[in-house]
């Protein structure tokens, strides 16, 4: 699987941090929208995938969170807590499903490939509790949206 991931440097000193979240030259397209989430520890949000080519780039800014991929096609799939204890961002081709499950309350950011079209979305589900991935949580009971729970 293509997840790529970018490890963020915390430079430190009295004031706090600073990091450099991506250099456009390391994605393979380039970003279009930024989204911005926070969500309670126990929700999942996902998993969600897109046909026409976003992807999406993960960070989470505050608290932790479990990230999910699944290869639809394969069935592999790719997991890492990202956040305070582990500052990486994950570069995730969207035709892949993918989601994350918040381990504390937090605030997540996902920068995209493509811009959101309302009248026309790409956006499809695959359930939190496939087969291939329900096992990669840490909740067997997920605060979801009323669409996730559809999926």
């Amino acid at each position: 699987m293509n997840v790529q991931r970018f490890p963020l440097t915390r430079h430190e000193d009295d004031r706090g941090w600073f990091s450099e979240l991506i250099r456009a030259s390391a994605l393979p397209k380039p970003l279009k929208q930024a989204n911005l989430s926070q969500s309670r520890r126990g929700v999942i949000r996902g998993l969600h995938y897109h046909e026409r080519g976003q992807d999406d780039l993960f960070v989470c800014l505050a608290g932790m969170v479990r990230v999910v991929v699944l290869d639809r096609a394969t069935g592999e799939t790719f997991t890492e807590d990202i956040g305070d204890d582990n500052p990486v961002a994950l570069y995730v081709p969207g035709i892949h499903a993918h989601g994350y499950e918040a381990l504390t309350d937090c605030t997540f950011m996902y920068l995209v490939t493509e811009e959101y079209d309302a009248s026309d979305p790409d956006e499809h589900g695959v359930p939190w509790d496939d087969e291939r991935v329900r096992h990669l949580w840490s909740t067997s009971s997920p605060i979801l949206s009323a669409r996730d729970t559809s999926s």
